[in-house]
């Protein structure tokens, strides 16, 4: 079989092939130095890279609560509401104690008509930080609050919280 010859390109067409075969030879050249880079970095020890939780000072005027106080309080399910103010990716990537009510921390006035009076209320966030500052502006509108938990803190003072699963992605309409 014989071999033809490539079809005469133009001075354009040339230029633009020049460029692209460039920018792929520059991309190609800093993907391979950040390789190198990543490799000339000294490996840090693994006591080292896991540096334990500090937390910020408490400033606020609702008691953050320890395991013990949060199980004590559990233990009567119908004096008590858990009031979770994460987000929902947090509340499935950080999990969360078995039963509570879900209102996002922006959201809490906007749905203040749900949160029952009557009941003592554990505000839960990560840390509890964001719990500390909801149980305070509840605490000022008339609301029993127990205490503020953190998920992380319950289960770094060896509480379980329930792992929630995200639901399956629907099914795409035909």
């Amino acid at each position: 079989m014989r071999r033809q010859a490539p079809p005469d390109i133009s001075y354009s067409a040339k230029k633009d092939i020049m460029k692209t075969a460039f920018l792929l030879a520059a991309l190609l050249a800093a993907g391979t130095t950040s390789v190198f880079a990543q490799q000339a970095a000294p490996a840090q020890p693994a006591a080292a890279a896991a540096k334990p939780y500090v937390a910020p000072p408490w400033t606020y005027k609702t008691k953050q609560l320890s395991r013990a106080e949060i199980d004590a309080l559990l233990a009567k399910p119908g004096e008590v509401l858990v009031l979770d103010v994460r987000r929902p990716d947090e509340l499935i990537t950080r999990g969360s104690f078995p039963i509570f009510l879900s209102v996002q921390f922006n959201e809490v006035e906007k749905y203040l008509a749900y949160i029952p009076k009557d009941r003592n209320i554990i505000t839960v966030s990560n840390r509890a930080h964001r719990a500390g500052d909801i149980g305070d502006k509840l605490s000022a509108k008339g609301y029993k609050i127990a205490g503020a938990a953190g998920s992380l803190d319950y289960e770094d003072q060896g509480g379980k919280v329930a792992r929630i699963t995200a639901p399956p992605p629907r099914a795409a309409a035909n």
